[in-house]
C-alpha cells in the first residue's frame, strides 16, 4: 500500500497546560509537535459470495480502519480490464462509459529458479514456462503490462513491463536457458518507455550485491513496482524457501520475512504463489512443509497459493480472473513527524455479504 503521492503538511499543535491556583501569574507552558499527513492508496477486491465482482460502489460503501481507527475514504476508483467493462450491464451499473474506466493491469512473472538446488524440477520448470508462453499469447489483454523476472543467486530482469507479446516470449526463453540479461542487453534501461521496474532498480554488480537472498530480490522488486499506481500482481513460481527447525518444520527467516512482507504490502504487490510441484505426487518427503512459506506469503499480501493442480494453465488463468476488477481507495493518514513504522489496515464494506480482500498495511515515516 504505497503512499502515492506523498502529500506532507506540517501541522503545529499547541497544547496549553492547565494552571494551578498558585501559579496563575506564571507564563503558560506549551508543547509543540508536527504531524505528517499522507495520502494512502489501497487496492481492494470486492466480490459476492459466488465470486462475482461487485461494481458501482462509492467511498461511503467502504469501511477502512487505519491502526484500529476508522478513517474517511475520500475516493474509490474502479479499475477493470476492457473485456469486463464493455458489457452493457456493467457499464450501466457503473454509470460510466467503458473508456472512462482505467483498464491497465500489471503482472510480474517471477521465476524462483531452483534447478541448482533440485535438478528434478527441471521438467516442471520448462512446463511452467511453456504454459506461461501460451498465457501471454492467448489470455492476456491489450492493456495488460507484463514483466518477466527470475532469481537464482541474484535478481534478473529478463523483460521490463511491456505490451509487446513477442518480447515476453523471448524473455521466457531467456529464463529457460538461465541467461543473464544484464550482459546481453546493457542498453535497455535508457531505451525503455512506459511503466518500468528496471529504472527503479540498481544495475549491474550493485543489483547482485543487494539481492543475495530471495527475500531482498522480492523486496526490491516491490519497491520498484511501487512507483506505478495500482495493483501489481506477482506470480511467484517456487517450491518455497526458509529455514528448518529441530522438528523439521520450515519457517520464514524472522530477519528478512517481515520487511519483505511489509515492502510488498506497502507497494500494492499481491503475491500469487505457484508451486513448482504441481502434483502432490511429485513432492519429496517434507516438501509440503517448505511450501508453508509460500502459503503464508500469499495470505499476507492478498494473493493466493496454488498447489496440486493438473497443469500450470490453471493458476495462470485464475490469477487473471481474480483481477477482472478492483477498487483503488484513497484516504488521509496522520503520523507524528519523526516516527516511522508499519501501520496495519483493515478494510470492509457496509454490506456484510460482500467478500473483501485488501492490503494488510503500509510503511510510514522517513
Amino acid at each position: 500500500m504505497r503512499p502515492l503521492p506523498y502529500l506532507t503538511m506540517a501541522l503545529a499543535i499547541a497544547l496549553v497546560l492547565p494552571q494551578s491556583s498558585s501559579a496563575q501569574d506564571e507564563p503558560q507552558s506549551e508543547f509543540s509537535g508536527q504531524i505528517d499527513v499522507t495520502e494512502v492508496l489501497l487496492d481492494v477486491l470486492v466480490t459476492d459470495p459466488s465470486g462475482n465482482v461487485i461494481v458501482g460502489l462509492q467511498p461511503d460503501d467502504f469501511i477502512v480502519k487505519d491502526g484500529g481507527k476508522e478513517v474517511e475514504v475520500t475516493s474509490a476508483t474502479f479499475y477493470s480490464n476492457r473485456r469486463f467493462v464493455e458489457s452493457a450491464r456493467v457499464a450501466e451499473r457503473l454509470g460510466v462509459q467503458p473508456d472512462e474506466v482505467p483498464s491497465d493491469r500489471f503482472f510480474i512473472l517471477f521465476f524462483h529458479d531452483q534447478r541448482f538446488e533440485d535438478p528434478s524440477i527441471t521438467s516442471n520448470v520448462l512446463d511452467a514456462l511453456r504454459w506461461a508462453k501460451i498465457w501471454v499469447e492467448e489470455e492476456t489483454l491489450a492493456y495488460d503490462y507484463v514483466a518477466v523476472l527470475s532469481y537464482d543467486v541474484k535478481l534478473k530482469i529478463h523483460q521490463d513491463f511491456t505490451l509487446d507479446r513477442q518480447a515476453l516470449v523471448d524473455a521466457l526463453v531467456s529464463v529457460a536457458k538461465m541467461r543473464d540479461p544484464e550482459s546481453t542487453w546493457p542498453s535497455r534501461t535508457a531505451m525503455h518507455e512506459g511503466p518500468s521496474l528496471r529504472q527503479n532498480l540498481p544495475q549491474g554488480k550493485e543489483l547482485r550485491r543487494q539481492t543475495r537472498r530471495v527475500y531482498s530480490g522480492l523486496s526490491l522488486t516491490a519497491e520498484a513496482a511501487g512507483h506505478i499506481v495500482g495493483r501489481k500482481n506477482m506470480l511467484l513460481f517456487s517450491f518455497g524457501f526458509g529455514d528448518q527447525n529441530d522438528f523439521g518444520t520450515f519457517y520464514p527467516d524472522p530477519r528478512y520475512y517481515p520487511p519483505m512482507m511489509q515492502a510488498l504490502n506497502d507497494n500494492n504487490v499481491a503475491v500469487y504463489s505457484i508451486s513448482w510441484f504441481k502434483n502432490l505426487g511429485d513432492q519429496s518427503i517434507g516438501q509440503d512443509q517448505i511450501e508453508n512459506v509460500l502459503s503464508l506469503l500469499s495470505s499476507d499480501t492478498d494473493g493466493t497459493f496454488y498447489f496440486n493442480f493438473v497443469n500450470f494453465q490453471t493458476p495462470l488463468i485464475k490469477v487473471v480472473e481474480d483481477n477482472n476488477g478492483y477498487y483503488l481507495l484513497s484516504y488521509s493518514a496522520e503520523h507524528e513527524r519523526g516516527r516511522k513504522g508499519y501501520q496495519q489496515v483493515e478494510v470492509g464494506t457496509r454490506n456484510p455479504e460482500f467478500k473483501v480482500r485488501g492490503r494488510k498495511g503500509y510503511l510510514y515515516g522517513e
